[in-house]
């Protein structure tokens, strides 16, 4: 395809995401892009939820692990199983109990203005970096297809593509997001679909055979049991992947806000009991692709690897009907995820840090919120650009998962310790709390091999949140 070519297709693209956001955004109020007026279709929301949850990462890193860590991500994946049903019942009957519009307003309740204000700060902290990271790899990959033959700059590409997101969330946020994300999902699934048809094809294999096939390779090897040290241990991974569950989607305001806008309780149950059916489904499905993939560059001596392999097979050696596909559904999973996570930074610091909603009148509201969802924006930019110059070669969704350990374990260890005893702290010491939880975390983890033959991986998360429930413990208040 040319420079032209692509162009024309992105344009069309964000044309039809442009043209929902105007039968969807003609209310221009706090209530419609915070809460989308609580009346969300719930299955909308839970088909939404899947683009939001793989994101551009999914889409590029997942394929790429399949050399070196076979289906192993599985394993994740079924503890995200356990971690959704928490969700369900524990978490999102209290928050429809307390009608929240933020979810870290519990914490102040629970404890107190600084416990909420820590919450809050590493939620914003934790998505910046997160949507970040998933934005830098699309932007990458658009620099590399695309922009270096224009001559136009990575800070260019980055600008253009938070611009976009901004230009379609502007005004009712949430409320567009519900039907932006619907559609987005779908283009993802297509072109993973139509991915796997072309892959399979020229690879020999029928379409009745796909599953044979990937079952029957030594790279679909999903359970190990060997090694309790190793980073790839089942119960090791099965119980973060429990755990990155809960705080990636129950403690995050970001994928809570779309089931705070079903109507009812129940609604919110069913899109989330859905929602884990088909997320598990999806990943199978991407990993099953990174092993076609795998395969094809191997018995075609193609050198390429990591979160480089569907990219570079895409544009290079699939031929063109395949490359528009990985091109939709590289913007659809970047997008869907990265235009809810602008407005949940929108809706967290216009609520949790400037308290809008206590002080300004609505029409003042609405103001000081457009304000924010611009200054989000240029924050993302910033970072995006920022990572330029730190992310080397591991896989990005490596970096992402491990760098969340670090920032949601303490929002772990306080809704922990705030569900499940009874307990009062001292307020004022919980921020102190927070920040050496993940300190010590990060010492204890770098040592752990030479110190206790051990490596976390992503079990980081647990001993992160482990230390912040311990840590509160030490600053209970006196009971009287």
């Amino acid at each position: 395809m040319s420079a032209i070519q692509i162009i024309l297709l992105i344009a069309a693209y964000f044309g039809v995401l442009i043209l929902i956001s105007y039968f969807t955004g003609k209310e221009d109020s706090n209530d419609a892009f915070f809460k989308a007026n609580k009346s969300a279709p719930w299955y909308l929301v839970a088909f939404g939820m899947i683009g939001a949850s793989l994101s551009g990462v999914t889409f590029i890193s997942v394929p790429g692990w399949i050399e070196t860590s076979q289906f192993s991500y599985m394993q994740v994946v079924l503890g995200y199983i356990v971690g959704y049903f928490v969700i369900g019942t524990v978490l999102l009957p209290l928050y429809y109990k307390l009608n929240l519009t933020s979810i870290y307003t519990y914490l102040e309740a629970r404890f107190g203005n600084y416990s909420y204000k820590t919450g809050a700060s590493f939620f914003l902290i934790s998505r910046i970096v997160g949507a970040s990271f998933r934005l830098y790899l699309v932007a990458n990959v658009l620099q590399i297809i695309l922009f270096d033959e224009l001559g136009v700059q990575f800070w260019q590409t980055v600008i253009i593509t938070v611009a976009l997101i901004w230009l379609y969330t502007f005004k009712s946020g949430i409320k567009t997001i519900i039907w932006t994300d619907t559609l987005q999902t779908l283009f993802m699934l297509i072109a993973v679909g139509v991915a796997i048809y072309v892959v399979s094809t020229d690879l020999g294999i029928s379409g009745g055979n796909i599953l044979g096939y990937v079952l029957d390779s030594d790279l679909s090897k999903t359970f190990f049991f060997d090694d309790f040290k190793s980073g790839n241990y089942f119960w090791k991974q099965f119980i973060s992947g429990a755990f990155i569950a809960i705080v990636m989607t129950g403690l995050d305001q970001d994928m809570m806000q779309k089931n705070l806008t079903c109507k009812t309780l129940k609604d919110a149950q069913k899109n989330m009991f859905w929602f884990t059916i088909v997320l598990t489904i999806v990943n199978f499905v991407f990993l099953s692709l990174g092993l076609l993939l795998t395969m094809y560059a191997q018995q075609n001596g193609i050198d390429a690897h990591k979160d480089e392999l569907f990219p570079i097979l895409a544009k290079n050696h699939l031929g063109v009907g395949i490359f528009v596909f990985f091109l939709i559904g590289l913007i659809a999973a970047a997008y869907s995820s990265a235009d809810s996570a602008l407005t949940a930074l929108t809706t967290s610091f216009s609520i949790d840090i400037l308290d809008i909603e206590k002080k300004y009148d609505k029409s003042k509201q609405i103001i000081v919120r457009k304000r924010i969802h611009i200054l989000a924006s240029f924050v993302l930019i910033l970072v995006i650009v920022a990572f330029k110059y730190i992310i080397k070669d591991e896989s990005v969704i490596a970096k992402l998962f491990v760098f969340a350990g670090y920032t949601y374990g303490p929002l772990l260890g306080l809704y922990s310790f705030g569900l499940f005893t009874k307990w009062q702290v001292k307020d004022k010491l919980v921020p102190i709390i927070a920040v050496l939880s993940p300190v010590l975390s990060y010492i204890i983890s770098v040592n752990s091999t030479k110190w206790l033959g051990f490596e976390f991986g992503f079990f980081i998360l647990i001993l992160n949140g482990l230390l912040t429930f311990l840590g509160l413990i030490l600053i209970c208040r006196k009971q009287h």
